[in-house]
């Protein structure tokens, strides 16, 4: 695994927190981070979309951040566990892996500014 898609994966870590935060912020501060970790996420997403395929880096940001979510709200807020949901999110990882497994990683050297 490249550094590029080290920088996907922290991208997605920041995700999982402002939706989260969409959820259960409730005052100044905690909507200034969401804030902050929307802006994160989609900066290091963007950069890392430079050098990486596009659709590939988009559909593994959004597969890994909503199966993070959703494991996020059973471990920490008390969503209810459900086998149905926890297979459909096993679904979609193995589709992420997936394209991530078959799609070619030309780097480029420089991105577009």
């Amino acid at each position: 695994m490249n550094r590029e898609w080290i920088k996907v994966f922290v991208a997605v870590f920041f995700e999982v927190l402002w939706v989260i935060g969409l959820k259960h912020a409730h005052d100044f501060w905690t909507w200034t981070g969401t804030a902050i970790s929307i802006i994160i996420s989609f900066y290091i997403m963007i950069m890392a979309g430079r050098k990486l395929p596009v659709g590939t880096v988009y559909a593994v940001f959004v597969g890994l951040g909503t199966a993070g979510t959703v494991i996020s709200e059973i471990l920490f807020f008390g969503e209810p566990f459900n086998v149905e949901k926890i297979f459909m999110i096993f679904l979609l990882l193995t589709g992420v892996i997936g394209l991530k497994l078959v799609t070619k990683e030309k780097v480029e050297k420089g991105g577009v500014a």
